[in-house]
């Protein structure tokens, strides 16, 4: 067991390696390209072979392939990128109105366009976060490539014969036809170093997802690009458009997309109402509104939030989500395409158009004295990384009607952040209640006062944690020692997350700077833990929180809009 100086040491070490890691990806977005096999990849993979990411599992073992962190990977990259040698990040430039169709990752919202058979466009329109995260997973992915390419030869450099025979598994595969699949597994088995029972398991999860290639054709398609770079030099090569590091870190999207909502709020009257935003997934608080009434002549038994928001999650009841949307649609709410870029969804609620027979008991509703009382509230779903501080910041700033010497100040009465996040002391479900932002890497710390305290979510059965929170620069970038080190410190953190700090930092500066928005709204802030990075088998690559997530995102919502409406 290391000592503490040693396990401070090793925490000095990868934080360390987590600044080298950053600093290279934005001279490298800089400068415009790079290639995975030369200097500048080498000193992305050097590092992050030093930081050993959790969720990258087994990244330094030199013949075990990481599943899980492939499964985690994919899920979030493009399909078909494993067969692409060319890789560029670009702005939003036009493409969606081509003839290329448009490729969404499962687990990402963001475009990708396959232009030919080697080459890949993918749309960073949410920020630096986003891009860091790309590189950050094809380093990994070009890391695991070239440990199938060793896997494949002999020990006289010549290839296996289970490299060939994939190959033609691959090719019965793409199209159509029949082959043993227990022989597949156990050539998969030899190819990427796990046990028989590892890779079905394995092989199985990436057949369950839809846009995500089988496990038999990106073992094959990563070996054989890191095949064709090391024996015939045809460089893979990563690349940056013009438009993309001329726009990042200008608000450019945030900008587009807070004008677009609050031109929504002026055409509706409600401009000038009492605000209450919601950053949350958009389906949690029009079902805590309306299921439990959309759903009554279908469901039977308990007619709680939480007991239909569980029946709904369910695959046989999905059709009734529509049900759900419909009512809420004659009730007051909008719902709001994002045409901008940002990827983030909006619902406004006017709560003087609902009719109070519909609202969910629980929720303790009543109509406001007078409509021009009546809260509206913002449903914005989540941002991601740094794109929280810019949604936010440009959300906040008084609305300037084109055309027009009209402005508006947003008039916010609450700001309320329901998020997904790592604990470190409990469970996979378990709550965290903030008192402050701690921005990794940086002297930053925001500490507020949380309207929300953890006796308020005590006695649900579920495990509940105060105190500060790490923003993270990355989830992919955390390691043991790191996340120890804010454990055990004086820090005493209960978790770590990507927008805390952001969203802090323009609430702050519209608050207390810019007195842009009322300096005595309220503050609330809840998460639930989606994994724990601290324990093996909780981490985010060993999968969602599926139904279990039900009870925790609900329990948060019920009390976000408890709070609204008796305020």
């Amino acid at each position: 067991m290391m000592q503490p100086s040693q396990n401070r040491s090793r925490a000095q070490e990868s934080r360390a390696a987590v600044q080298r890691l950053y600093i290279a990806m934005r001279h490298l977005l800089i400068r415009g390209s790079y290639k995975p096999g030369g200097m500048s990849g080498k000193t992305l993979l050097d590092n992050l072979m030093i930081l050993r990411p959790e969720i990258y599992g087994s990244i330094t073992d030199q013949e075990r392939v990481e599943l899980n962190g492939l499964h985690y990977v994919f899920q979030r990259l493009p399909q078909g990128i494993e067969e692409c040698r060319f890789i560029r990040l670009i702005t939003r430039e036009g493409y969606e109105h081509s003839h290329f169709e448009p490729i969404v990752p499962p687990k990402r919202r963001r475009n990708a366009y396959r232009i030919d058979t080697l080459e890949m466009y993918i749309e960073m329109t949410r920020g630096r976060s986003d891009i860091y995260d790309i590189l950050t997973h094809l380093t990994f992915l070009y890391a695991e490539a070239n440990k199938i390419y060793r896997n494949s030869l002999d020990s006289k450099g010549r290839q296996k014969r289970e490299w060939r025979l994939l190959a033609e598994i691959v090719e019965k595969e793409k199209k159509g036809e029949e082959f043993k699949i227990e022989t597949a597994y156990t050539y998969l088995s030899t190819l990427l170093g796990r046990t028989y029972d590892e890779i079905v398991h394995a092989c199985r999860r990436f057949a369950e997802e839809d846009m995500v290639n089988s496990l038999f054709q990106i073992t094959y398609w990563l070996g054989q690009m890191a095949k064709d770079e090391i024996e015939s030099d045809l460089d893979r090569e990563i690349s940056f458009s013009s438009s993309l590091r001329e726009k990042t870190g200008h608000h450019y999207y945030g900008e587009l997309w807070a004008e677009a909502v609050k031109e929504v709020l002026l055409e509706r009257g409600l401009i000038e109402r009492p605000l209450h935003i919601v950053s949350a997934n958009l389906h949690s608080t029009m079902n805590a509104l309306f299921a439990p009434a959309a759903t009554a002549q279908k469901l039977r038994g308990s007619r709680s939030v939480f007991d239909v928001a569980r029946a709904l999650s369910q695959p046989e009841h999905r059709p009734l989500r529509q049900t759900v949307t419909t009512m809420a649609l004659k009730n007051g709410m909008t719902e709001l395409v994002d045409t901008s870029g940002s990827n983030i969804g909006v619902q406004i609620f006017d709560t003087a158009a609902m009719d109070p027979k519909l609202i969910s008991a629980e929720l303790e509703f009543s109509p406001a004295p007078a409509p021009d009382t009546a809260p509206v509230i913002l449903v914005m779903d989540y941002a991601f990384g740094e794109q929280a501080y810019e949604s936010m910041d440009e959300l906040l700033r008084p609305y300037h009607v084109p055309g027009s010497d009209k402005v508006y100040d947003m008039p916010v009465a609450s700001i309320n952040i329901m998020g997904k996040a790592g604990i470190l002391e409990g469970i996979k479900g378990d709550l965290m209640i903030p008192d402050a932002h701690i921005f990794e890497g940086t002297a930053d710390n925001y500490p507020f006062v949380n309207d929300f305290t953890a006796d308020r979510f005590e006695n649900n059965g579920l495990g509940v944690f105060a105190g500060p929170m790490v923003t993270v620069l990355g989830t992919s970038l955390q390691n043991r020692q790191i996340l120890e080190y804010f454990v055990e410190s004086s820090w005493r953190a209960v978790g770590l997350e990507m927008e805390g700090a952001h969203y802090q930092k323009a609430i702050q500066a519209a608050t207390h700077i810019r007195k842009s928005v009322n300096p005595d709204l309220r503050l609330r802030y809840a998460y639930y833990a989606s994994d724990n990075p601290l324990v093996t088998g909780h981490t985010l690559a060993s999968g969602s929180l599926g139904v279990d997530g039900v009870k925790p995102t609900y329990l948060i919502t019920v009390e976000i809009l408890k709070s609204i409406f008796q305020s």
